[in-house]
């Protein structure tokens, strides 16, 4: 059983982050803590992959015991003959990161250019390790500006050559190809990625530092813009317009107002979306004009720098971009391509590294990416215009989670879009307003809500209230679920669903959870949301409910009935009542393992629980925590959110024939990305047993 693999380039560059990126995130799937490490590092500052996987899999080592020399050091070794002394210092500190983490990803030495022997010499050096370390070894080839014909020549060599050298090699990787293109058959699989411009694009950022440019106008979205490519103004306007492209840095002399002027518009109106401009020569612009410039609105950054426009388009051409903790766009790109032309199941298998039996929250929040991938459904989001659903929207596409509808008017979203710099061409836009389903979902719920005196004329007014719209969207099968509520309540954002989607015939009261993401486990707390205070019968369907989704999401079920008495030792009709619910819980459902009236500290405590209800199987153990009323859950899991600091995924609706889910009004980006990955297995879910069924 490999507990690592080992990534090595053939050639200078390969573009390792987005393959380490993707390895790091199939195993951060399968145990609880992956580890990261680099034989050589640069030595005078941080190194990059791993500043960006330590952060992203919340490596919690000092960043010094991550690697095992610097370049200069191994020199100065190698060159004292005391190769075997070097390798023996790099395999006892790989060693030490090995023992604390089941598994861990080790990026190989950046590949030495130059000839005499260099090159291989240091693919031999790579294989020794990973050898010696015990690591499976995944080759990268850089396609970049190759021809087919050499990409796969380099391909079928580097097996060769690592088989050669004694390496197990598990897979092999063509990074930055031209295109979609075959890689010859090896005895073992071998994957093609093609360029992304918005992986190896640098931002308008990373642009303004490596030119030390001042900045004049824009926040830190402009900054985060992707540079495509590079437009140098020199012209007339007309001219200047006609060679405006996509993601183009617009690079000018600080005197020409007009073309800033002319890009600017352009932007705005949205004939082309440019990333920024640069202003030359160092002559800042009439105030007058940068006044009617942001008065624009363009959400552009305007930097000037002192050198002239030639020097500074041939110094912005040499700058690469590459995925950073600053810039998760890039990482989420990155992992979106990765995990699109590499058969992640299968390479999973083949790492057959062992699955933790316990689920820890970065386990969770990754595993809920991979199953929403796996069957992949269609949401509606109703805050088309919310920026955070935006920027979520294009982390889902990317990563292939779900197909996606807007609602909104498409005008205002394209506006935004731009304004963002963000890029959501895969979401279908619709504008309840003015859709063409407008009319026969009036029809569809003014027959639903008949018995409560909706007229059509009525309907046909409710209806186009986004949430009303999104979830008739939902029953009538445009869509398999929806999430709502960063600019909603929740009363709004569940009503129409009560109203037109309903419960499924089982279950008497439609509830909700949270998945706890604690330090070091996922709990499930239900129900704090949605009933205020439900009876013992209702108490017993949440309970259920609550198990089913704990077990759907890979928590096994065990159920606390929380009490403020644990077993026999109080009376009340408040006890009594959670008695009642814990009888009809066993009778209904006598597999599952549940205890109650128990408190919350007999229930998460092992020696509180050997104290209190000593041989129980729930206590001291419990996964899924039920809470007598709304008063006691809601405080609950906000004092648990905010004292222990863990993140609170929810609420998630359970009990309804479809998904639907809300959102908190502050939720964030990631908050919302989660949330739409429930409700696709959620609705996958339901599929499924209605297939059953």
């Amino acid at each position: 059983m490999a507990r690592s693999v080992y990534l090595t380039s053939v050639g200078s560059g390969g573009g390792k982050s987005t393959i380490a990126l993707g390895l790091a995130e199939l195993l951060s799937r399968q145990v609880e803590r992956i580890g990261v490490f680099r034989p050589l590092v640069a030595g005078h500052r941080p190194d990059p992959i791993l500043a960006l996987l330590s952060d992203r899999y919340r490596i919690d080592l000092p960043p010094a015991d991550l690697s095992g020399t610097t370049y200069a050091e191994a020199t100065d070794l190698v060159a004292d003959g005391r190769r075997e002394e070097l390798i023996s210092g790099i395999v006892a500190r790989y060693r030490e990161i090995e023992r604390q983490c089941p598994a861990v990803v080790v990026v190989g030495s950046d590949f030495a250019d130059g000839g005499d022997g260099a090159g291989p010499r240091e693919l031999a050096f790579n294989a020794r390790l990973a050898t010696e370390f015990g690591s499976v070894v995944v080759p990268v080839v850089d396609g970049l500006g190759q021809e087919p014909a050499a990409i796969a020549a380099a391909a079928r060599g580097a097996y060769h050559d690592l088989e050669d050298l004694g390496a197990t090699v598990l897979a092999v990787i063509a990074n930055r190809v031209p295109g979609p293109m075959t890689l010859p058959d090896l005895p073992v699989p071998a994957y093609a990625i093609p360029e992304v411009p918005t992986v190896s694009a640098p931002t308008v950022a990373e642009v303004a530092a490596a030119l030390g440019a001042t900045l004049l106008a824009g926040d830190d979205a402009a900054l985060g813009r992707d540079v495509l490519d590079y437009v140098v103004g020199a012209a007339h306007v007309p001219t200047l317009l006609g060679h405006l492209t996509e993601g183009a840095l617009v690079i000018t002399p600080g005197d020409r107002a007009d073309l800033l002027v002319a890009a600017s518009a352009a932007h705005v109106a949205g004939q082309v979306s440019v990333a920024g401009l640069v202003l030359t020569l160092g002559v800042q612009p009439d105030p007058r004009v940068m006044s009617l410039v942001e008065g624009l609105n363009t959400g552009l950054a305007v930097l000037s720098v002192g050198s002239d426009s030639y020097d500074t388009v041939a110094a912005s051409s040499r700058i690469e971009g590459r995925p950073s903790a600053a810039n998760p766009r890039k990482v989420e790109a990155a992992l979106g391509v990765f995990e699109r032309c590499v058969d992640t199941d299968d390479l999973a298998r083949r790492l057959r590294v062992s699955r933790s039996e316990r689920v820890t929250p970065l386990m969770f929040e990754y595993d809920l990416i991979d199953r929403a991938r796996a069957q992949r459904r269609h949401l509606v989001l109703p805050e088309g215009g919310d920026e955070r659903i935006l920027r979520a929207t294009e982390i889902l596409l990317r990563r292939g989670v779900a197909d996606l509808t807007l609602l909104g008017r498409p005008d205002d979203i394209a506006r935004r879009t731009r304004e963002l710099g963000i890029d959501i061409g895969g979401a279908r836009v619709v504008d309840p307003a003015a859709s063409e389903w407008r009319d026969e979902f009036a029809g569809a719920y003014a027959q639903l809500r008949a018995h409560r005196g909706v007229t059509l004329d009525l309907a046909h007014d409710i209806v186009a209230q986004p949430n009303y719209f999104g979830t008739m969207m939902v029953q009538r099968g445009y869509a398999d679920g929806m999430v709502s509520g960063a600019t909603h309540t929740t009363a709004a954002t569940i009503r129409p669903a009560f109203e037109i989607i309903r419960t499924v015939p089982e279950v008497s009261i439609a509830s909700s959870v949270f998945f706890m993401l604690l330090a070091d486990r996922v709990l499930v707390y239900g129900d704090c949301a949605v009933n205020p205070d439900p009876d013992a019968a209702q108490l017993a369907d949440i309970a259920i409910s609550s198990a089913d989704t704990a077990a759907r999401f890979g928590i096994t079920p065990r159920i606390a009935m929380l009490s403020y008495s644990t077993g026999s030792s109080g009376t009340g009709a408040d006890v009594e009542k959670v008695a009642a619910a814990t009888l009809l819980v066993r009778e209904r459902r006598p597999e599952l393992l549940v205890e109650g009236p128990i408190q919350y500290d007999a229930a998460i405590d092992p020696a509180v629980a050997a104290t209190k209800l000593p041989g129980s199987e729930v206590a001291g153990r419990a996964t899924v925590f039920i809470f007598p009323d709304l008063n006691t859950g809601n405080n609950t899991y906000k004092a648990v959110q905010r004292s222990a600091g863990a993140v609170a995924v929810g609420p998630v609706m359970q009990g309804l024939r479809r998904p639907v889910n809300d959102l908190s009004r502050g939720a964030t980006v990631p908050d919302i990305v989660n949330t739409v990955a429930i409700t696709a297995i959620q609705s996958a879910a339901s599929a499924e047993e209605e297939g059953d069924a």
